[in-house]
């Protein structure tokens, strides 16, 4: 695991008052450069888009289908994030749209500073400059990346059900940070012990804000509710924007 979010140090090396004022300044500047990363969405009206949870949830299938259904009509771009290979960033160019694939070659997560980085890589894509909504397809773990503003607008956590409902509980900080649950692979409830009265409820417990969609993009349902979300997003923005205009 990572060195620069101090999961891969033990209690005692951890507990030490050096390496603490060293994690601090360390979030410090990340948080600092979110922040320039977020205006700097702005400025180009982009909405952003932080996808978070542990290997295998189906996010890059969830992007695969959203692009099928909304690249016609809304500019979509991706930031992929994993540890190594490009596979994820060949799927999702294989739909025509702008993607980059970020390598961290063992950190477990993506900071702003990589994102900075990513973003001018996508504008020099085909098409990079001309997106509006970004999606951050963040390494798979529900820990270290929830600790990690990126300058996103909305972060989505998704659970899948193969999982288990016992996420939340388990993974609170993921949760408590995000502003949408996605409970994916829906349409395998039948095969697995998956409690959605348990998830919901543990979710809600730790946020109460937390928006909450079920959904498979495999047999399509529930998929809807994903697509509303993400136009009234695009719409706030749009609605956002002009008012900065004026």
């Amino acid at each position: 695991m990572c060195e620069s979010c101090g999961c891969a140090r033990d209690h005692k090396v951890s507990g030490n008052r050096q390496q603490a004022n060293l994690n601090k300044s360390l979030f410090a500047a990340n948080r600092a450069l979110a922040r320039e990363n977020r205006k700097h969405f702005d400025r180009r009206g982009l909405v952003v888009i932080n996808m978070i949870s542990s290997p295998g949830s189906g996010k890059t299938t969830l992007l695969e289908k959203t692009i099928e259904a909304l690249g016609h009509t809304t500019r979509i771009g991706v930031i992929e994030g994993d540890i190594e290979t490009e596979r994820d960033a060949e799927r999702i160019r294989a739909k025509g749209v702008p993607v980059v694939q970020l390598t961290t070659g063992g950190a477990c997560h993506l900071d702003a500073a990589q994102v900075h980085r990513g973003l001018h890589l996508l504008e020099q894509e085909e098409g990079g400059q001309n997106i509006r909504l970004l999606f951050i397809e963040n390494v798979g773990n529900l820990v270290c990346p929830a600790a990690f503003d990126l300058g996103e607008h909305q972060r989505m956590v998704a659970v899948s059900v193969p999982e288990g409902s016992d996420k939340p509980a388990k993974y609170p900080k993921a949760f408590a940070t995000a502003q949408l649950l996605l409970i994916s692979k829906t349409d395998l409830l039948p095969y697995f012990d998956f409690s959605m009265d348990e998830a919901q409820a543990e979710a809600r417990r730790i946020n109460p804000a937390l928006e909450i969609i079920a959904c498979s993009a495999v047999s399509g349902a529930g998929f809807d509710q994903w697509l509303d979300w993400l136009r009234r997003l695009d719409a706030q923005s749009s609605a956002t924007g002009k008012n900065r205009k004026k």
